[in-house]
């Protein structure tokens, strides 16, 4: 009885452990939604915001937002690119650390970049403009080239496949046509002669009866065709008798 009552109360245990492990897992799924939504949601809104500056805004306040622009489009495009080809491909494990050193780079320059945006002194802002212009287009180079890389090794592995694939293919349908090489006659070997009309039958052997009987052959005269008829005998009472002379 002790030992079920222990067996019970060690299940319950195990029953809380699993109900709160759950729990932790489904919460922090659920913060790590959340947050990638926060995270997407405050991208597109900054994304908006800078388009709109780089519209409305005139001198090097819209640059600025131009260059923030472009340097956020490019980088994000190059680590979606890099991350879903790294799980395909494990040497573009290899760029991705690259790329996540670019990416320092890139904070760093964003954040600048951001901070420059209300900076009241145009003057001095306008003689930066230059030097952050040209460090905004090499990691958008840098970042660019790593993408159409990571892009045409995986069309390349692509197009590879696939001639693979149309090659085995192309052999398949080969073997399940092969009826048609089969059935075809061979022009090597000419087909078989018809077989030749069968002779004549020879006639029949004569019949030979037992006893000495003459054989009948087929150079027995010929009977005509009427036969005359035989005399027909007479008979006694068929003569005529003599009629005895009437007397008067």
């Amino acid at each position: 009885m002790e030992a079920a009552i222990a067996v019970v109360a060690l299940l319950f245990v195990l029953l809380v452990v699993l109900g709160a492990w759950a729990t932790v897992k489904a919460v922090g799924a659920a913060k790590r939604a959340a947050d990638r939504t926060i995270t997407q949601a405050r991208r597109t809104v900054e994304d908006h915001t800078l388009r709109a500056k780089s519209l409305v805004q005139v001198g090097p306040q819209a640059e600025l937002a131009q260059l923030r622009l472009k340097l956020r489009t490019s980088m994000r495009a190059t680590q979606d690119a890099l991350h879903a080809g790294a799980a395909e491909d494990e040497s573009l494990k290899e760029s991705l650390a690259l790329f996540q050193r670019l990416s320092a780079h890139g904070h760093e320059l964003d954040g600048e970049l951001r901070r420059l945006e209300s900076e009241p002194d145009r003057t001095t802002l306008a003689e930066r403009l230059p030097g952050l212009r040209e460090r905004t287009e090499r990691i958008v180079s840098s970042a660019d080239s790593l993408r159409w890389a990571a892009r045409d090794r995986a069309r390349r592995f692509a197009d590879d496949d696939l001639d693979s694939l149309s090659a085995q293919i192309d052999m398949e349908a080969g073997a399940l046509r092969h009826w048609t090489t089969e059935e075809e006659p061979s022009t090597a070997t000419p087909p078989p002669p018809w077989p030749e009309a069968p002779a004549p039958e020879a006639p029949e052997a004569e019949q030979t009866w037992p006893g000495g009987a003459r054989r009948e052959t087929a150079e027995q005269p010929t009977m005509p065709a009427i036969t005359p008829p035989e005399p027909r005998p007479t008979y006694p009472w068929e003569k005529k008798q003599p009629r005895p002379e009437s007397t008067t």
